[in-house]
């Protein structure tokens, strides 16, 4: 791997993204609009409901949304036949999948601080923790969509086809991770398979920000187990990279 050309792999996928208004869009409106509405349905309910579940969900949406977008974007290289050609250079398979990783990275800090603001001041979230904490989760959990749909790209062979694995990778995370039914209220196997997905950590990540002055002995674990699932998904990204989808 080197550090040159990973840099400027990520530098090439950004200016990219810049000019990709729609898709810029996507990530940072998006994430915002549905923490809104959320917000607004449960404005008139007698108990705090979103801010009961506003923080958990702050993690889940940049997690789909960034999952859905670097699936799409890596898998458009591949079919249009960019990768084949830039796989003929010195670029390497890791310094590609680092290069999204950082490209995507620095979209997903954008991301986190506008969900995070949005959500703690126009919806009015209430938190009991620091704030600097929940923008980090956010940040962790965009980049955890971004690796999976990093590794995802690899077993897609059409831009719908990457789509169509969100549900396999997302939405069994989404009824696991605690937001549906607590954890430890889960029949025993389904328990156990949540204690492996990552989304579980990061909604107990965001849960113990919202409830603890000082959460962050309780948080760290969880962000270092969410920081191996990034590191395992890039490394088996590449290893199921393909120069051209056949």
């Amino acid at each position: 791997m080197n550090p040159r050309i990973t840099l400027a792999t990520a530098g090439r996928i950004l200016r990219q993204l810049r000019g990709d208004h729609r898709t810029v869009a996507l990530m940072l409106v998006v994430p915002c609009v549905l923490l809104g509405l959320l917000a607004w349905i449960y404005a008139d309910a007698p108990i705090d409901v979103f801010d009961r579940i506003g923080p958990a969900l702050l993690g889940v949406f940049p997690f789909v949304v960034m999952f859905v977008v670097t699936s799409v974007a890596t898998l458009r290289e591949r079919t249009s036949g960019t990768l084949e050609r830039l796989l003929t250079t010195p670029l390497g398979k890791a310094d590609l999948m680092l290069g999204y990783a950082l490209a995507f990275g620095a979209m997903a800090v954008a991301q986190a601080v506008v969900a995070t603001a949005f959500s703690v001041w126009p919806a009015g979230l209430d938190i009991a923790g620091p704030l600097w904490l929940l923008v980090v989760i956010a940040l962790f959990d965009a980049l955890l969509g971004t690796a999976l749909g990093l590794l995802a790209s690899g077993f897609a062979r059409t831009e719908f086809q990457a789509v169509q694995f969100m549900p396999a990778f997302v939405l069994p995370q989404f009824l696991l991770c605690g937001l549906l039914v607590p954890r430890d209220q889960l029949p025993t196997v389904l328990e156990w398979i949540s204690n492996v997905l990552p989304l579980s950590y990061a909604v107990d990540a965001m849960k113990d920000v919202t409830v603890q002055t000082h959460p962050l002995p309780d948080v760290v674990p969880s962000l270092a187990f969410i920081a191996l699932w990034i590191a395992a998904s890039l490394a088996l990204g590449s290893l199921t990279l393909r120069r051209r989808t056949p």
